[in-house]
């Protein structure tokens, strides 16, 4: 093996390694379709869409977030070392928008980064609440639908105010499908 070909190799893996998994390979990762930008008052978190995993999940995120019916929305609970949970148009963690979706289960890990939604009881009650794990949280596996990863940002998201609810909470200012967003 040539040296070159030794050091790329090197730095993909370190690249992989600073983002905490690998890149899908059923989703490409410059595919903007299927990637969701969320900007926070401290910067963007970009997360990588999985319609592999939850494609009526996924179809839901993005039609809310090109109604701009996320932009402003809090984070209304948030909890350090579990995870940072919004999309309640009421702020109460009661509320929700959109149809009730029907669970999309899966094998995926909830891990550092993994975005999964929110719901009662009742497996197919998800509508607009989600979540995104600022740890491994392996007692949702298999019980929550994952349709998502942070693949940047994550060091925006560890800044969100926490509590039940937090005093004075963070919000999504604006959240777009990354295709819709001119560069």
């Amino acid at each position: 093996m040539r040296w070159t070909t030794m050091l790329t190799a090197l730095v993909a893996l370190l690249a992989v390694s600073a983002n905490g998994f690998a890149q899908s390979k059923t989703v490409a990762p410059m595919d903007k379709e299927n990637t969701l930008y969320i900007d926070l008052k401290d910067g963007r978190v970009v997360i990588q869409l999985r319609p592999d995993l939850a494609p009526k999940h996924v179809a839901q995120i993005k039609k809310l977030a090109r109604e701009g019916k996320y932009d402003g929305v809090v984070f209304h609970r948030v909890i350090a070392g579990f995870m940072a949970q919004t999309g309640d148009p009421e702020g109460t963690g009661r509320g929700g928008m959109g149809d009730r979706l029907p669970a999309e289960f899966s094998k995926e890990p909830h891990v550092r980064g993994t975005v999964s939604m929110a719901r009662t009881s009742d497996p197919n009650s998800a509508r607009s609440q989600f979540f995104i794990c600022f740890e491994k949280a392996d007692f949702l596996d298999g019980q929550y639908t994952v349709w998502g990863k942070v693949v940047s940002g994550m060091e925006f998201v560890d800044k969100i105010k926490k509590g039940e609810p937090p005093q004075n909470p963070d919000k999504m200012l604006k959240v777009r499908v990354a295709a819709d967003v001119k560069d």
